[in-house]
Order: structure tokens, then sequence, then C-alpha cells
């Protein structure tokens, strides 16, 4: 008996360390993980870059505006109809 209890405090100092070690590397991944969305953020900082929704919203206006110009297109064709 007494040989297992001059073990725990050894294995408690062991497992103090591997917690300590685990805390320290989950403490090193967010660090790198917040570094690196930091330099991806300020490398994409100088690009133009539109939202989804600015995007969805200029194409519509184009294909508004590809169906005006086929319409206006039609009329001037009927109308240089009529004058020949």
């Amino acid at each position: 008996m007494d040989a297992m209890q001059s073990q725990n405090p050894m294995i408690a100092d062991f497992v103090k360390l591997l917690n300590g070690a685990a805390g320290t590397f989950a403490g090193m991944t967010r660090e790198a993980r917040e570094s690196a969305r930091e330099r991806i953020r300020e490398t994409m900082g100088g690009m133009d870059f539109v939202s989804r929704e600015e995007f969805d919203a200029v194409k519509a206006m184009a294909a508004k505006a590809r169906e005006e110009n086929l319409a206006l297109a039609e009329r001037l064709a009927a109308l240089e109809a009529k004058l020949k």
C-alpha cells in the first residue's frame, strides 16, 4: 500500500504536466488560427470584393437592360421595315 501511495504524487504531477501542455497547445492553436485569419484579412483587404447581394442586383440589372435592348432592336427593325 505504501508503494502505491508514494507513486500517486508522481502520477498527479505527470497529469498536471500533461494538462498544462494540452492547455498550452490549445492556446497556441487558437493563436495560430487568429494570426492566419488576420493575415488573410490583410491580404484580401486591398482587393475589391462585392457581396453576393450586390452581385445579384447587378446581374438582374444587366438582364433587364439586355431585355430592353432586344425590345428596342425589334421596334427599330419594325420602324425601318415601315420606311422601306
